[in-house]
């Protein structure tokens, strides 16, 4: 017996050595294990923590008029920007003992591992809030133990070198609440439109039940089932004292009013104008060594929505029932903002920017810069020139060409520079461009950043060089400016998503372009297309918007066999408008011809409603004297067709226009017939 019991007590000692040792092993080995993974984490560093951030666009008014996302709509806050409902929600019902554990709960996960042997597969997860942030930032979402390894593994490097607090923010501004939402406030805008701060109770615990599965648990997709676990949601923070049972019952019956449809057609604000806002903005970071790609950007634009609205109404109004494509873009003089922008009639068609993309041929409307280059080389608004129909030659007289204007007439007597501007008269122009020479006209095509060419071909006069809406309308914005320079932007600052300003506008050095006194003789004769003091074989180019004016305007059309321009300003605002076919078909209809003229009519009158006229100011050295148009000499009684025009002080005529000018009689019988005999008669008795 005696020996029987010592026999069993050895092995009983044996056992017990064995199993000391085992757990000795065990724990030698566990202790290696969290010292490897420890050296482990400490050699692999902090995990980077960047996701793809919406960048937002404001107006100038720090109004939201829109987003751009790459694949994730996610808009970056701080976990003070996010309602504590919305925190104490997600914790009830993800990671109760979040602020306890480091990473794992293996509670958790022993019932999870035996839920999985049971099932014999990966069934049930015991995924933390870390391992979840984990899985959102590096791993995807599959049920494998690959996965879930390495899920710990990058959850063990976020708690070593990241606080509770700093991991909690990163998961509520990563976790997918569907319908293309990441982050608690893309989905706070989206389902409710308002910021993540201020969400009640009721929304906080909607919101929180849905990462669970966004297709089953979003109250847009199953209201029923998204209620359900938003009450048990409640019921949970009840239970770990987050809330009180009268917050709950609170919460419970509060009726929800969910604004995502608000939120689709909220997206819509300028589209064409964002697109010219997100590359000017790509290439602002770039010089500052930043990718434009890394998004997070809050960029304040120069947007006036009154000009954006007034805009889309002349389009949409004007359009004719067919094809025709529109472009619009208005800039401040002063700034050289651009207020408002419209790249076609419908974005959702074509999101092609035919303001800032679509090259066209400007016709007449390229004039006033060949003007100035004429002012600068000897012209006045009072230089006369035969324009009857004319055959020109060039390129060594191996080549002519024969230009005609929009009616196929052509006048009959000398016209002054004022008067063709007005008509816009062909001739007139390329005789200008002939006298002054290439070079000149070229030059200054440069100094407003246009395009030019090198060809000499007299019918660059007409607006034959390709160039965009957006570039003609700054040169002529530039002009509106006195002669000073107005290079167009979009931009007025951007901040990173630190919250951080990176860039903020500042208004160049004024550099001078053309002089003040050049530049108000260009704005001075601008305003005579609405004069029909001009009219002679054809009206006036703008005489039927004059019905309409309530203010002063200067302006330019252009006319080609497929577009149709208009340019002008008031000392305020500058606005172009551009009509035409993508394809290029010839204007063939009356509606097609007159609706840039009436989009432009529409907007300035809209934007200029309320407002006192403003006048152009005159600058010293530039006298304004009332003209005989069809002489350029000063004006009397005897002569009918008078207009107040502006020169400079030494190009003021000093001889008088009289009746007897208006005729050169090569016979007595011409004389005869021209002079009222009876009515000199009576005046002096027989």
């Amino acid at each position: 017996m005696k020996r029987q019991y010592y026999i069993r007590k050895q092995k009983r000692k044996r056992r017990t050595k064995k199993v000391a040792l085992f757990t000795v092993a065990l724990l030698c080995a566990i202790a290696v294990s969290f010292a490897s993974l420890r050296i482990y984490a400490q050699i692999a560093g902090a995990p980077p923590i960047t996701v793809p951030k919406a960048s937002v666009f404001l107006d100038s008014q720090n109004h939201q008029i829109g987003d751009y996302y790459t694949s994730e709509r996610r808009y970056w806050v701080g976990l003070d920007e996010i309602s504590p409902y919305l925190i104490d929600a997600t914790i009830a019902v993800e990671d109760k003992d979040f602020y306890e554990h480091s990473g794992f709960d293996f509670s958790r996960i022993a019932g999870a591992i035996l839920a999985d042997i049971k099932a014999g597969s990966k069934v049930q997860g015991a995924s933390t809030l870390t391992q979840q942030y984990a899985r959102n930032l590096y791993l995807t979402h599959e049920k494998t133990w690959t996965r879930k390894i390495n899920e710990a593994l990058y959850a063990y490097r976020l708690e070593i070198f990241y606080s509770k607090d700093e991991i909690l923010e990163g998961y509520l501004n990563t976790v997918y609440y569907g319908h293309g939402m990441y982050g608690a406030e893309a989905a706070s805008r989206y389902y409710f439109g308002k910021s993540a701060s201020e969400l009640t109770l009721a929304e906080a615990a909607m919101l929180a039940g849905i990462p669970k599965g966004p297709s089953i648990y979003s109250p847009i997709a199953n209201i029923e089932k998204a209620t359900n676990r938003q009450k048990l949601i409640l019921n949970l923070m009840e239970e770990q004292q987050k809330i009180t049972m009268e917050e709950k019952n609170r919460a419970t019956s509060e009726q929800l009013v969910y604004k995502n449809s608000d939120w689709v057609t909220g997206k819509s604000i300028a589209p064409y104008f964002l697109d010219v806002v997100w590359k000017e903005a790509s290439e602002i970071l770039e010089t500052k060594n930043l990718n434009v790609s890394e998004g997070g950007w809050t960029i304040k634009t120069t947007l006036n929505q009154a000009h954006q609205k007034a805009a889309e109404q002349a389009v949409q109004k004007n359009m004719p029932q067919n094809d025709l494509q529109a472009a619009f873009v208005s800039m401040d003089v002063d700034t050289g903002y651009v207020t408002a922008l419209v790249g076609g009639r419908d974005y959702s068609t074509s999101s092609f920017n035919r303001v800032t993309l679509g090259k066209r041929q400007p016709g007449s409307a390229i004039k006033p810069i060949l003007y100035a280059a004429a002012l600068e080389n000897g012209f006045t608004p009072m230089t006369f020139m035969d324009v009857s129909e004319t055959t020109f030659t060039y390129d060594n007289g191996r080549a002519t060409y024969k230009p005609q204007n929009v009616n196929g007439q052509f006048a009959d007597h000398e016209m002054s520079l004022a008067q063709a501007i007005a008509i816009s008269d062909n001739i007139y122009a390329v005789k200008t461009l002939e006298q002054i020479g290439y070079k000149p006209f070229r030059e200054m095509l440069k100094r407003f950043n246009l395009e030019y060419t090198n060809e000499e071909n007299p019918s660059i006069a007409l607006g034959t060089i390709e160039t965009t809406l957006y570039n003609l309308t700054s040169a002529y914005n530039t002009v509106a400016a006195g002669g000073e320079e107005r290079k167009a932007t979009t931009i007025l600052s951007i901040e990173n998503a630190k919250g951080e300003v990176v860039y903020k506008y500042k208004k160049p050095t004024a550099k001078r372009i053309l002089s003040e006194q050049d530049a108000y003789l260009l704005t001075d004769m601008m305003t005579g297309i609405f004069d029909p003091v001009y009219s002679d074989y054809s009206p006036a180019t703008g005489v039927s918007l004059r019905g309409r004016m309530t203010h002063t305007y200067a302006a330019k059309s252009g006319t080609t066999i497929s577009d149709q321009w208009l340019i002008g300003y008031t000392p305020s605002i500058t606005a172009g408008v551009w009509n035409g076919y993508d394809q290029g078909k010839t204007l063939s209809v009356q509606e097609d011809m007159a609706a840039s003229k009436q989009v432009w009519i529409d907007f300035m009158e809209t934007v200029n409603a309320g407002k006192a006229n403003e006048l152009f100011k005159v600058p010293a050295g530039v006298e304004g004297v009332v003209i005989d148009i069809e002489t350029g000499k000063l004006a009397t009684n005897a002569c009918p067709k008078q207009r107040l025009v502006y020169l400079k002080k030494e190009d003021v005529p000093t001889d008088n226009c009289t009746m007897f000018q208006f005729f050169e009689p090569d016979s007595w019988g011409d004389f005869r017939d021209l002079f009222d005999f009876e009515a000199f008669r009576n005046l002096w008795g027989n």
